[in-house]
């Protein structure tokens, strides 16, 4: 039985002492868990591309994880019309209780409490649940996910939606055998500029997109120390290197530049710098504490670097930086033949026919070009939605809201979902692939792919109304 304490020790241990002193092989291939990077796997069911599942009346959700993310998420779905929350488990009882507040407060009855290490388990056997929503640590959302498809159920993952290559196969292979949704929650392809991006480009603003660069670069320092469950977040940079946490940057930037829709990743290369920040925020506001003796012992690199290259020649860049006082950034930039987008630290947009000399745009013509372009999803979920604008912006700009409301909505309706689990497997398989590069001297890695073949015959995702009566993706 994978018990909370073996499955993070497996996680944290097992595979850095499989990657470490790897040379990569002459020929390319590069034996990942007992696969070559380049090696698809025989299919154990049908594609779930476009999955169209049984419309649900009400989606019935059991949340796994209650912790800060948890928590949130708990008071999201309690304010979601046609949802309700029927289980919530956590290890600890007064996360429980919390959560159980949080019903109270938005009107709506107690759920069934899981308490304990295995807990999770029995609430995903309950036959009154239709989809496990897991907001657990990072390592534990492969075990639980497939636990959850065994037992008949639909599942929405957190991010990273796992830390191995092998796993991030096991969840496809699972997703097609029993014809479920498999949903990695990157909420970050639903904020208010990624979604106007990705209508910019639908409707070639842009030009052909050549190149786009996401990161997620982020001070967690303090936080690493101080927060997080048994300083999960800090145990695992003691044992790995590379892009532990990539999806953020890259998700929104793989979606409109079509990636497992008409075009794919191939390889990618990798380089971190050595671990120096924490080690020097440990000396210096710790004092006493007898982790300043262990802060040599991280091996993830401060800033991580990686460049990828895909099966059309664009390439893409993912960063990570949670170590340095770096104000927040996810980049967020696409660049193609006609203009070029980037967020951070200020959205700006630049349109050759607009602006000839190539300068990003003056305020009031680029407020106009994203008023005309902002997203119809964005909209319609928030005039929509029976909360107020403070509650809506609470949800990281109003992003976790569209996600949650925007997966509930294709649940009801038997709808494909926007995220696949084949995106949720390629964006997540960067954490072991990265690492790997890493610790060859920065050497090309291959990417799986994830869909065995099928984004050669599908279309980039489209511009999407809630109120428009889809009849599934081209």
């Amino acid at each position: 039985m994978t018990t909370r304490r073996n499955f993070l020790k497996t996680s944290l241990v097992g595979s850095a002492a499989a990657l470490m002193g790897q040379d990569l092989h002459a020929s390319g291939k590069q034996a990942v868990n007992g696969l070559t990077t380049d090696e698809i796997p025989p299919r154990k069911g049908k594609s779930v591309m476009n999955l169209r599942c049984k419309p649900l009346k009400t989606v019935r959700i059991g949340i796994i994880g209650l912790g800060a993310r948890g928590q949130g998420t708990t008071g999201r779905l309690s304010m979601a019309q046609d949802a309700e929350v029927v289980a919530i488990c956590d290890i600890l009882p007064s996360s429980v209780s919390s959560a159980q507040k949080s019903l109270k407060d938005n009107g709506r009855k107690p759920a069934a409490e899981y308490v304990g290490d295995e807990s999770w388990r029995k609430l995903c056997e309950r036959d009154d649940i239709d989809l496990i929503y897991n907001v657990t640590p990072w390592t534990e959302h492969a075990a639980i996910a497939l636990y959850a498809m065994d037992c008949g159920k639909h599942v929405a993952i957190e991010v990273p939606m796992a830390l191995t290559v092998k796993d991030c196969w096991a969840l496809v292979d699972k997703a097609e055998e029993k014809q479920l949704h498999c949903m990695m929650l990157e909420n970050c392809c639903y904020d208010y500029f990624e979604l106007a991006t990705l209508n910019m480009a639908r409707n070639g603003v842009f030009g052909e997109i050549v190149h786009g660069e996401g990161a997620y670069n982020h001070d967690l320092r303090n936080y690493k120390f101080t927060g997080y469950y048994k300083h999960w977040r800090l145990e695992y940079s003691k044992y790995h290197t590379g892009n532990p946490y990539p999806t953020h940057g890259l998700g929104p930037v793989a979606q409109i530049m079509g990636i497992n829709r008409g075009d794919r990743m191939t390889y990618l290369s990798s380089a971190s710098s050595n671990q120096f920040a924490l080690q020097e925020w440990a000396k210096n506001k710790l004092k006493d504490d007898e982790r300043i003796t262990q802060s040599q012992r991280y091996l993830l690199g401060d800033v991580n670097t990686t460049m990828i290259t895909t099966a059309n020649g664009k390439t893409i860049m993912v960063q990570h930086d949670t170590s340095t006082p770096h104000p927040y950034s996810r980049i967020h930039k696409i660049q193609g033949t006609k203009g070029i987008a980037v967020k951070y630290p200020y959205e700006r947009i630049a349109i050759d026919p607009i602006r000839p000399e190539t300068e990003f745009m003056k305020e009031e013509a680029q407020k106009e070009l994203m008023e005309k372009y902002k997203h119809p999803l964005f909209e319609s979920y928030k005039q929509s939605m029976n909360i107020t604008e403070e509650q809506f912006r609470a949800g990281h700009g109003g992003m976790d809201f569209i996600m949650d409301w925007r997966l509930i909505y294709c649940l009801r309706n038997g709808y494909p979902l926007d995220q696949s689990v084949y995106d949720g497997a390629a964006w997540s398989s960067l954490v072991e692939l990265t690492e790997r590069s890493v610790l060859n001297h920065s050497a090309s890695v291959a990417i799986p792919d994830f869909t065995r073949g099928e984004w050669r015959n599908l279309q980039p995702l489209p511009v999407i109304d809630m109120k428009e009566v889809l009849h599934g993706y081209k």
